[in-house]
């Protein structure tokens, strides 16, 4: 689900995205200058290996996001130091910021039960 971050007001917009059996549901609200707002919570499983044994295992996740996007380049001239993720086509790609919470949740280390 894409979104024109140019839509997006001081009224939240809310947004559900779902991938196998993880839900990322949540809202889009512009913050000030080019930053959008994103709060969501990600909840369900991700499918993963035990880094120990390789078994195929399913994590379980409910946890709370927040980060801003930018349109276009993000310059940090207040030193604040927040999260943000750049899109440079003026759109927000729900999708693919799903995919990059997934794929940042398998990097991490997990083990199956067998190997705790």
């Amino acid at each position: 689900m894409k979104i024109k971050l140019i839509k997006i007001g001081r009224t939240p917009l809310d947004f559900e995205v779902k991938s196998n059996e993880i839900t990322f549901k949540g809202y889009l609200e512009y913050h000030a200058d080019k930053l959008i707002l994103l709060k969501a919570r990600l909840t369900g499983f991700v499918q993963t290996q035990c880094n120990q044994c390789g078994k195929d295992i399913k994590v379980a996740q409910d946890e709370e996001i927040k980060f801003y996007i930018s349109d276009g380049a993000y310059d940090d001239a207040n030193n604040l130091e927040i999260d943000v993720v750049e899109s440079f086509d003026s759109q927000a790609d729900l999708d693919e910021l799903l995919n990059s919470e997934i794929e940042l949740i398998k990097s991490d280390y997990h083990s199956c039960e067998q190997c705790k």
